[in-house]
């Protein structure tokens, strides 16, 4: 076969673009960078941690030929894994709270997957730890009753060493190691792990900063006062053993109006149509630029499409306006 065609859809995941987003800091003094992992297949970067754990899981024997997976998901990896698992014929069933956008759900039933969505404490209150807690039990009892391999994204190691092996040397190779600083919003805290491991191995004068919701900056040491943030797949409250704190020089946050503010200004200043979690990473890389960082190059992850929230607030009006 032809080098350039791809076998399946497998091979299309990886080498996202990077943007230098001029537009958008041109009334600012330096960069930001966005490498445009919502360009990935599955409409985010989690399609690269979603092959990689499959991939090791068969090189292992941990998963036989037509064996059930199962992972706890926001939507992102649950995405990935359900487009993994159509090429693969993996039987694929992602838990996931009910606070995430229905959008990621109806994109898994779509690629074979069976989605069992797990009601909240309290809807007003956004996606909790106890809510967490209650969508891993039930991921616990499915687990053992279909045998299932399960994916286990805050823990494996895969996670963490996809973006090592793949997002930070590509990082690197785009932009010629000319980075300054690295901001990302952390989830299961594999993207930032495995960049920042390749960026302070290049250069360990690169600042690589964690970013958090307000009133949820439990990595930064803070009191968890709300977790009614917009930004899903993080601000959980929880540890996350994948990042080695070695590699991080400081912490980030950033509340609901600046994020919703930047990634609608975002898509319409750079027509880059993301979704919260982008916008967090560009509010904080501002912040790095109104400080010590005045006149630097800050890179940040674009993470997923703003597809994936056309049912929520981040749009407001701009859907409902008439041509």
């Amino acid at each position: 076969m032809n080098k350039a065609i791809c076998s399946s859809i497998i091979d299309a995941v990886g080498h996202a673009p990077v943007v230098d987003l001029s537009r958008l800091t041109a009334d600012i003094d330096g960069h930001i960078l966005a490498k445009l992992e919502y360009l990935n297949p599955g409409g985010s970067k989690k399609d690269l941690i979603a092959r990689a754990i499959i991939q090791s899981a068969e090189d292992n024997g941990l998963l036989q030929p037509g064996q059930t997976v199962l992972e706890v998901t926001s939507g992102n990896t649950g995405n990935g894994l359900a487009m993994i698992c159509a090429v693969k014929k993996y039987p694929f069933i992602a838990v996931m709270s009910r606070g995430n956008t229905p959008e990621r759900a109806a994109m898994m039933r779509a690629m074979g997957a069976t989605v069992v969505l797990v009601e909240q404490s309290d809807p007003k209150e956004g996606v909790t730890g106890d809510d967490m807690k209650r969508v891993e039990d039930i991921a616990d009892e499915l687990a053992a009753k279909h045998n299932a391999f399960r994916a286990d994204q805050f823990k494996r190691e895969e996670n963490s060493q996809a973006h090592y092996e793949h997002t930070g040397p590509e990082w690197l190779r785009q932009t010629d190691g000319n980075i300054d600083a690295f901001c990302d919003f952390v989830g299961t805290g594999g993207g930032f792990a495995g960049v920042a491991r390749a960026f302070k191995e290049h250069n360990p004068d690169i600042g690589c900063y964690i970013v958090e919701p307000h009133g949820a900056a439990k990595l930064a040491g803070a009191c968890i006062t709300c977790c009614a943030h917009v930004i899903q797949g993080g601000g959980y409250g929880k540890d996350l053993p994948l990042i080695n704190h070695d590699h991080v020089d400081g912490h980030l946050t950033v509340d609901d109006g600046e994020v919703t503010e930047v990634t609608r200004r975002l898509a319409k200043t750079e027509g880059i149509f993301a979704g919260y979690s982008s916008g967090a990473n560009i509010a904080a890389a501002y912040q790095l630029l109104r400080g010590d960082f005045k006149g630097k190059t800050i890179a940040v992850n674009i993470c997923d499409s703003g597809l994936k929230y056309l049912s929520t607030d981040l749009w407001g009006d701009e859907l409902s306006t008439p041509a």
